[in-house]
């Protein structure tokens, strides 16, 4: 009742719609499950959407203030989706906003170590373990697939301008 209400409150209900729809495109690819052996299962695919965030995240806030705009759009966006597939699952208050919390939260951590891998030019391999698979250990084919198709989707997104990404369009 209350997201209709504010819904129609806010002046942007759908604000960020496109941008995470990138992102959850590129999340739902069938090579991250079969090439990249991360467990199709809501951990897996989580893990993967939340490395996918994280990145555009970093990429977005090198834009200054239509950055942190689209930024923030994304979040919206994100917390909106969680809270909707929560309570798909049957999880309702009070625990709802608990899971929710922890789960954007663990999206936020994701960017800080994101922003430091790529604005200090560090090797990701580690990262990627620790992001996309939970730090469980992947084989070494499966990581480095998994790393090779974020490099490229990073590429593709610091190629892409912000107006492309914000209306759903990456290269």
């Amino acid at each position: 009742m209350f997201r209709a209400l504010f819904a129609r409150l806010t002046g942007e209900p759908t604000r960020g719609q496109e941008l995470f729809g990138i992102a959850v495109d590129e999340a739902r690819k069938t090579h991250w499950f079969v090439e990249g052996q991360v467990p199709d299962t809501v951990n897996g695919r989580f893990a993967v959407l939340a490395t996918v965030v994280a990145l555009m995240t970093v990429r977005l806030e090198r834009e200054g203030d239509a950055g942190r705009h689209a930024t923030v759009a994304l979040t919206e966006r994100l917390v909106e989706t969680l809270d909707a597939e929560i309570r798909e699952m049957g999880l309702g208050e009070p625990a709802l906003g608990k899971q929710v919390r922890k789960l954007v939260g663990a999206v936020g951590r994701r960017v800080e170590r994101w922003r430091l891998i790529v604005e200090g030019d560090r090797p990701w391999t580690e990262e990627v373990q620790r992001s996309v698979y939970a730090g469980d250990e992947a084989p070494a084919g499966a990581l480095a697939h998994s790393e090779s198709r974020l490099r490229t989707m990073w590429g593709r997104l610091g190629a892409s301008k912000i107006e492309d990404l914000c209306e759903g369009r990456m290269r």
